[in-house]
């Protein structure tokens, strides 16, 4: 437990490991070069150790070295995926298919390109649990279709996609793929090539590396893939991402992927064991909580819960230390997780994962993702259980909604009057 408390939020970012940091550091002061200054060693040092961690990412995802192009993130990974392919097969059609779970990097891309006239897309609905429908997306497939680009793992309620039937499907019918693999890529197996992807985003700040750096997986055999920059000056990374290679953030999301690979069988089952040890005690002590997501199928270290009767936000910052019922609790350790809502100019909006899943508004408001990662200890865990489980009884017990409920009063056929 640190000094700023239990960290829950590994969904949104997760801590450098030392291992990582240590081999990051010679790559600022003692191997300075830049990759691209090839009439020297300083450059020849940092060209090799970028080739290195080219490797050593490609090794996580069972790629060739040479289709691994490094971008400033996911976000940039996503952008050039879609744009780069619409850009580029222009002439063979102009259709995307995605789904309404999303990350917004890509949602917003298609809308993006929606507006701009350079695509239609096409946003197939998901299931109560999250889960994309494989009939569905073979309807929306059609001779102009040029992309599919589903995710791995939702960032939210952790619920994993059918991706090497997806990747399959896509094959057959001749449509590439792209899958956003930021969640999950570090403690969930990928093969590009079993679950024939062929294109993929990466980003080293959800797997223990930097911030500011990430990759996408293109593949350059069976089928070669060809985008279109949208970065241009100097034609870096084999012309699809200009730019000065950032040496330290590349090494780091290298020895971040290599530590990954080594650990990944073990650390998977400690943090799931981690998770489940979180659902029971939280469900075992509490009343009207909900499980959000696939129950199976899903990312190990997420769990997203709905608490009915109890705000999410409110909830959010009496774990967090915003606000306490009680002095004596102000000396109490904070949790950072995140709520299911978020924030969108003056009023809350309820998570659109949630509402894509037919989560009631209601329900969707009281949300909370626990995150579970790498550094967190059972410790944490149960000390997580019984602060969550001592507010959410404290904000009940002020929540006339919840009393009537108890007494079995059925609230959808309550006549609120209004003023």
């Amino acid at each position: 437990m640190g000094t700023k408390g239990i960290y829950m939020d590994n969904h949104a970012t997760t801590p450098v490991d030392p291992r990582v940091l240590a081999a990051m550091l010679p790559y600022f002061m003692e191997v300075f070069g830049n990759a691209a200054s090839r009439s020297h060693a300083f450059g020849w040092e940092a060209e090799k150790a970028v080739e290195n961690a080219r490797e050593q990412v490609a090794r996580l995802v069972g790629a060739r070295a040479k289709d691994i192009v490094w971008t400033s993130g996911a976000t940039e990974s996503d952008n050039l995926a879609i744009q780069g392919v619409v850009e580029f097969y222009k002439d063979r059609g102009n259709h995307v298919v995605t789904q309404v779970t999303e990350h917004k990097a890509v949602l917003d891309t298609c809308r993006h390109l929606e507006r701009s006239g350079k695509a239609t897309v096409t946003y197939l609905p998901v299931d109560r649990y999250g889960v994309v429908d494989l009939d569905e997306l073979g309807k929306a497939i059609t001779d102009r279709t040029l992309l599919v680009s589903i995710m791995f793992a939702n960032n939210e309620v952790g619920t994993c996609q059918p991706i090497a039937e997806i990747g399959k499907l896509c094959r057959e019918r001749g449509v590439l793929f792209h899958c956003d693999a930021v969640q999950g890529a570090a403690l969930l197996p990928l093969d590009v090539e079993a679950m024939c992807i062929d294109l993929m985003s990466l980003s080293a700040h959800k797997m223990y590396g930097p911030k500011g750096v990430g990759a996408l997986y293109v593949r350059s055999k069976g089928p070669r893939v060809r985008l279109a920059p949208i970065i241009h000056g100097g034609g870096h990374e084999r012309g699809m991402r200009s730019g000065t290679l950032n040496v330290p953030g590349i090494v780091g999301m290298g020895k971040a992927a290599e530590i990954a690979k080594a650990s990944m069988a073990d650390e998977t089952q400690r943090i799931a064991a981690l998770r489940q040890r979180l659902y029971d005690g939280i469900f075992g002590q509490l009343d009207a909580v909900h499980l959000n997501g696939h129950p199976v199928h899903r990312h190990p270290g997420n769990l997203n819960v709905s608490f009915a009767y109890v705000e999410g936000e409110s909830l959010l910052m009496g774990l967090n230390g915003s606000v306490h019922a009680l002095a004596a609790s102000a000396s109490l350790p904070p949790i950072a997780v995140s709520s299911g809502s978020a924030c969108t100019s003056a009023t809350l909006e309820p998570s659109y994962v949630l509402k894509a899943l037919g989560v009631g508004e209601d329900l969707a408001h009281t949300s909370i993702r626990f995150g579970l990662g790498r550094f967190n200890t059972q410790e944490d865990v149960d000390y997580v259980i019984e602060r969550v489980v001592a507010e959410v009884r404290r904000l009940r017990d002020l929540s006339p909604l919840y009393e009537m409920a108890k007494e079995g009063i059925d609230l959808g056929t309550v006549a609120w009057q209004r003023e």
